[in-house]
């Protein structure tokens, strides 16, 4: 027992990345030349960068024949590639490498990363087109829906930031696109682009209020009284005096 455990434990472990094993069949792979993958890749991880096909035929418990059959396909469907290599000594020797695969793999993730933002993009955009119906109380003209699809597509606004504007609208009590935009186009101006960016706008807003409404606290009465500019009555008097 404790020599098979030692034999475990020295054998190693190999490291596969999770999304090959999920995306391999969308990389055009099967499942024999998966497990052709894992034992040339289990190889290199140890060590051995080149292994012998007699020896990965052992493993797979199959011809030679087969695995170059495999390896073949591997190639044509441009997974697996030999390149030559130099060493620190000088010498010139073959590798396998399946950098191509990974990067497949890469932008394979990348496409299903992409569909996933546009699905919850259109979900957003579903939803603002509800929420202005739903506050105007009525259902939005063609062209007022080809204004908010411009939105979208030429100023690519976010969808909360228009959620955002229109609350600003409906607090205002003006239900008109044009005030919303009005409101957009403000926000631009100050590259507003993001829900965080107006609450923080909004923040140094309330600041300023608050520091005024201070400073007219502090104020001395006597500076809340209308200035009356004073006269010289008495010199006033004598002038008087002298006309008689």
């Amino acid at each position: 027992m404790e020599k098979a455990l030692q034999q475990f434990l020295r054998a190693g472990n190999m490291t596969v990345a999770n999304l090959l094993l999920q995306n391999y069949h969308q990389l055009g792979m099967n499942e024999q030349e998966l497990v052709l993958f894992l034992e040339l890749s289990s190889s290199i991880q140890a060590g051995d960068s080149f292994p012998a096909i007699d020896k990965i035929a052992g493993y797979m418990h199959c011809d030679s024949s087969q695995i170059y059959q495999l390896l073949h396909r591997l190639f044509e469907k441009k997974l697996l590639e030999i390149k030559s290599v130099t060493d620190e000594d000088g010498k010139s020797h073959d590798i396998y490498q399946f950098d191509l695969m990974y990067e497949k793999l890469f932008w394979l993730q990348r496409q299903k990363n992409q569909q996933v933002d546009q699905q919850l993009m259109a979900t957003d955009q579903s939803e603002v087109f509800q929420a202005i119906e739903k506050e105007f109380g009525r259902t939005l003209s063609p062209i007022e829906m080809e204004t908010i699809e411009q939105w979208f597509s030429e100023d690519h606004y976010q969808p909360e930031l228009i959620l955002l504007a229109l609350r600003e609208a409906v607090l205002s009590q003006a239900y008109s696109l044009k005030y919303i935009d009005r409101i957009l186009l403000s926000w631009e101006k100050k590259n507003i682009k993001t829900a965080a960016q107006v609450q923080q706008l909004k923040d140094r807003q309330r600041e300023r209020q608050l520091k005024h409404r201070q400073m007219n606290l502090n104020r001395s009465p006597d500076e809340h009284k209308p200035k009356i500019p004073l006269k010289r009555w008495a010199h006033s008097d004598d002038l008087k005096g002298g006309n008689h």
